[in-house]
This record gives C-alpha cells, sequence and structure tokens, in this order.
C-alpha cells in the first residue's frame, strides 16, 4: 500500500511539473537526495534553458521585423525616383537609342522594385509579423478579382483568361487579401511562361474537406525531376531560365496556403502544359 502511496504521490508531482513547465509558472520544490528531487532539478534546468531560447527567438524576430520594416522604408522612396527620372529621360530623348537606354532603366527599375516587394513579402511571411486570417467566406470574389486583375495582362499576351466561376456558392475558410497572393502568382506564372496564342483556365472543384481553385495552362510543362522542388525559395525551372522572374512565387503560394490548413499541388507533362491546384478547407 505504501508502494502505490509513494508512486500515486510520484506521478501527482510529475503531473505538476508539466503544467508548471506549460504555462511558464514551474518551481523547484526543496531539494533532497531522491530521485524525483534531482529530477526537479534536471527539469527546472530543461525549462530555464527553454525560456531562454523562447526569449532569443522573440529577440530575432523583434529584429527581423525592424529591419525588414527598414528596408521597405528606406528603398521606396529612392526607386520611386529612379523611376521618374526614368520617365522623364524616355519623354525628353533625343532620339530613338536614348529612348531604349530610358527604358532599359525604366525595365530593370520594376525588377528590382518587385524583387525588393518579394523579398519584404517573403521576410515577414517566415517572420511571422504579418497575420493571416482565414475567414469562411464566398469563392466568387476572389476568382472575379484575380480574373479581373489578370485579365488584360493575358490579353496583351494575346492569350485568354477563362474563369469559369461555380453555378452555386462555394464556402471555404481562407483570408481573402492573401489567397489572392497565391492566386495570382499562379496565374501570373501560367500567363508569363505559356506561349501566346494559349489559353489559361481557372476552375474550381469542391470535395468533401477542400475545395480545389485549379488553374491549368498550355506552357511548356515541368519535367518529372523538377516539380519535387519549384515550391522552394528562388526556385526557377530549366525551360523557363530565359524569362523573367525571380522564383519567389511559387514559394509564396505554398506558405500563404499552409498557413491556412491548406496545400497547393502540381500536375503536368512536358510540352502540355501544367495544372496547379490551390486547396482550402471547407471547415473551421
Amino acid at each position: 500500500m505504501r508502494i502505490q502511496i509513494g508512486a500515486r504521490q510520484t506521478m501527482e508531482r510529475l503531473e505538476e511539473m508539466l503544467d508548471g513547465a506549460m504555462d511558464g509558472t514551474f518551481e523547484e520544490n526543496h531539494y533532497d537526495e531522491t530521485e524525483l528531487s534531482r529530477l526537479e532539478s534536471r527539469w527546472k534546468q530543461y525549462v530555464a534553458s527553454t525560456r531562454r531560447a523562447l526569449e532569443e527567438t522573440q529577440r530575432e524576430r523583434e529584429d527581423m521585423k525592424a529591419l525588414v520594416s527598414d528596408i521597405s522604408h528606406q528603398t521606396k522612396t529612392p526607386l520611386a525616383n529612379i523611376l521618374l527620372y526614368g520617365e522623364l529621360l524616355e519623354e525628353k530623348a533625343a532620339d530613338e537609342e536614348e529612348r531604349r537606354l530610358a527604358r532599359q532603366i525604366l525595365g530593370q527599375t520594376k525588377k528590382l522594385e518587385f524583387l525588393i516587394q518579394a523579398l519584404v513579402k517573403m521576410s515577414r511571411l517566415e517572420s511571422g509579423i504579418l497575420e493571416i486570417q482565414p475567414g469562411k467566406q464566398s469563392l466568387r470574389p476572389l476568382l472575379e478579382g484575380v480574373a479581373e486583375t489578370f485579365g488584360p495582362r493575358a490579353g496583351g499576351k494575346d492569350m485568354t483568361l477563362e474563369c469559369v466561376l461555380p453555378p452555386e456558392e462555394v464556402l471555404c475558410r481562407y483570408d481573402r487579401k492573401w489567397t489572392a497572393e497565391a492566386l495570382g502568382n499562379v496565374v501570373d506564372n501560367a500567363i508569363k511562361y505559356a506561349p501566346a496564342g494559349s489559353r489559361v483556365k481557372i476552375s474550381v472543384r469542391e470535395f468533401e474537406f477542400y475545395v480545389c481553385i485549379q488553374v491549368d495552362d498550355q506552357g511548356p510543362g515541368i519535367p518529372e525531376e523538377e516539380r519535387a522542388r519549384i515550391f522552394g525559395r528562388f526556385c526557377r525551372g530549366g525551360q523557363v531560365q530565359q524569362e523573367e522572374g525571380v522564383g519567389i512565387g511559387l514559394y509564396l503560394a505554398r506558405q500563404i496556403l499552409e498557413r491556412q490548413d491548406g496545400y497547393i499541388k502540381v500536375s503536368s507533362r512536358e510540352g502540355e502544359g501544367s495544372s496547379f491546384g490551390l486547396y482550402l478547407p471547407r471547415k473551421d
């Protein structure tokens, strides 16, 4: 009976130690030479080291937040000025060669501006500075907004952007602003890498637990050996190295969807295009 009481007391103390570690209130009782006391001492050391690590992580996150904010602020005005001066140079160019050089300045500055914006978004997502706040809502406004934004871009390349809206209202859980960013990155890639005269199609498929936004293109396709890494940072397929881009769009899309309990997948055949599926949860 005494052994059972001792074991029960030990278990109760262990539970108290775990509860205290989880809520940050753990304190070591008076120390003696028993095994439980030695365990309490080791547990105190572990809790203290874990607390220090969490505090260091929080400090690093605050430092990252300040750095990202500073980069965004310090580069905004110089880039805006370069773009303005580039436009003035193009307008007042004396001949076609000067206009060509001015357009080169504008083009490269816009690339730099896009890269900085993408890096800032990536850093804010990874450091947790920006919070994605999904809520249950209709999918239609998201699809209509993306189609309206990218339709002219597809038309400028003599392509067709087809958005097939579901016949009935489809509800799922997502953050509209950030999911528009994710879907827009996928659609932008489809328009960028598919040939003129082709079609990009956005459609919706419903499953029991997820809603899939599917983006089909008629581009060059993705080789099988590259499909596992195209969602990594700065990854660009071998067939599109000559096209503009920095390889962040799909990485951001994956991060955004995962932070909403969703995911993204791709299927493709070389020379026959690709199909990206963006999966959003139907329930909270």
